[in-house]
């Protein structure tokens, strides 16, 4: 079966609806399992399976009217396009790229912006509430976008400092067996965190700021104590706290702060006879007033389109 499809686009757009050496639609028939071509006037699309034929053409009339309204995608966009468009109208997903707001730029000055609908919904959660929650599966954006806000408010005054932490539990290892002083021992759980970071400050005023502790690096053990006044606070791979230190981290409170928790429930390397304190926390914490719990799924993940195959595998077996 054979459907033409008329591109309604500029002639010098219709590179970026196709892609480069037409990318972009060699991925789509990928995904769709059919075959797409172009004589660069329409679309044509050949399949037996009349509903794949339908679902192409949805696919297609989104990313047309990205591209006429001048909104750049790329390929985990397309893939993203592709999930959602099975539970959301088109009007949704093609709302979702035109309402898109700037978090911050990057250090290259490249512009960054939320890519799915619950990326959305995590910084507008952090705007709005005192603790925000962030549940789900790796590669979702989780710790990325909330060191982005923290970076976001210290630049513009909100916070005076911003506080990275994460509890050291990592593949049964102990931290007084690793080589190296505290920081030696601690940095390597902390570099997802210190990647987000130097990709929009830049590694010489990361290093800076990190020197002057207006960004501060610590073990979650080292928050015990401590008052957290006019700070943005991150507490990442939080599955992997106890339900005392999920307590101890919550209660580091103060005034004119913020906090965002970041974990995925599906991954505790708890010993089996400790309960995680993530796990505890979305169960008493849900519905109070300045806190927001957001619960990711695979459908979010913006890796290599791979993991996402690697997630569903994995969940299903």
């Amino acid at each position: 079966m054979t459907k033409k499809l008329d591109v309604n686009i500029k002639l010098d757009n219709l590179i970026d609806l196709l892609g480069v050496n037409d990318k972009n639609i060699s991925l789509l028939a990928d995904l769709m399992d059919v075959s797409i071509y172009s004589n660069h006037q329409e679309l044509v699309i050949e399949s037996d399976d009349p509903v794949k034929i339908e679902s192409v053409k949805k696919i297609i009339n989104v990313l047309v009217e990205l591209v006429n309204n001048n909104i750049a995608f790329n390929e985990r966009d397309l893939i993203y396009i592709y999930h959602l468009l099975d539970k959301e109208p088109e009007e949704e997903v093609i709302g979702l790229f035109l309402s898109r707001k700037e978090i911050i730029k990057t250090f290259s000055g490249k512009p960054i912006y939320p890519k799915t609908f619950n990326q959305k919904k995590y910084i507008e959660a952090i705007e709005s509430n005192t603790l925000t929650m962030g549940i789900g599966p790796a590669g979702t954006g989780k710790t990325y976008l909330a060191v982005l806000m923290a970076i976001k408010y210290l630049k513009s005054n909100q916070v005076r400092r911003i506080i990275l932490t994460r509890p050291a539990v990592e593949a049964g290892e102990k931290l007084g067996f690793l080589p190296g002083d505290l920081k030696e021992k601690v940095d390597p759980y902390l570099r997802p965190l210190y990647d987000a970071m130097y990709e929009v400050l830049g590694p010489r005023d990361s290093l800076d700021l990190l020197e002057k502790q207006v960004i501060e690096v610590a073990p979650l053990a080292y928050m015990r104590g401590r008052t957290l006044d006019n700070a943005f606070v991150i507490l990442d791979e939080a599955q992997n706290t106890t339900v005392n230190q999920m307590k101890l981290f919550l209660t580091r409170l103060g005034f004119g702060s913020k906090m965002v928790v970041n974990g995925d429930i599906t991954q505790i390397d708890l010993p089996s006879y400790q309960s995680s304190g993530l796990v505890k926390a979305k169960e008493i914490l849900d519905h109070i007033h300045s806190i927001k719990i957001i619960n990711f799924d695979r459908t979010d993940v913006v890796r290599h389109p791979l993991v996402q195959n690697i997630i569903e595998r994995f969940e299903n077996d």
